[in-house]
């Protein structure tokens, strides 16, 4: 397959390079379950996220998703605010705290991530981040598009 070889040996050695060493978060509680977790590394403090798109995203229902994040926000880790321009949908964001968490629960260490960025020249590093959206897009679509094709199938549906 063309690329693969490509990708997964990017991905080992970017893995390899910037993985968290040792985790030292005095401001946790470290309470937090692998849901949760997996739920803060997909949210921003800056970049609101709709609590649907994100349900969606982690294959879970909508309501499933609002009980996560109203127990997380309830312990500090994100903050729910309407859409200003369509008042029916919830946005998340990040807070300090959320932040913090999400950092010391990453795979990445985003301090070496930022030290091996620094290694590329500006425009490579501009071109790598660019072909690292990309993959996370078709990754995004590959999700939604396998998922509905097992949803199709439950339904009896033909595709």
């Amino acid at each position: 397959m063309e690329g693969f070889d490509t990708v997964r040996h990017a991905h080992r050695r970017i893995e390899l390079a910037c993985r968290i060493r040792q985790v030292q978060d005095s401001g946790a509680s470290g309470r937090i379950s692998a849901h949760q977790a997996s739920v803060l590394s997909h949210l921003d403090r800056e970049d609101p996220t709709m609590v649907g798109e994100l349900a969606d995203h982690l294959g879970v229902t909508p309501s499933t998703m609002s009980l996560t994040l109203k127990r997380m926000e309830a312990a500090g880790y994100v903050r729910r605010d309407r859409d200003p321009s369509d008042r029916r949908v919830m946005n998340v964001r990040l807070t300090d705290a959320g932040v913090r968490v999400r950092n010391a629960r990453s795979v990445l260490d985003p301090e070496r991530v930022a030290a091996m960025l620094a290694l590329l020249g500006a425009e490579d590093r501009v071109d790598a981040l660019r072909g690292l959206r990309l993959l996370a897009g078709a990754a995004d679509a590959l999700i939604r598009r396998t998922r509905s094709v097992v949803e199709a199938q439950l339904s009896g549906e033909v595709l």
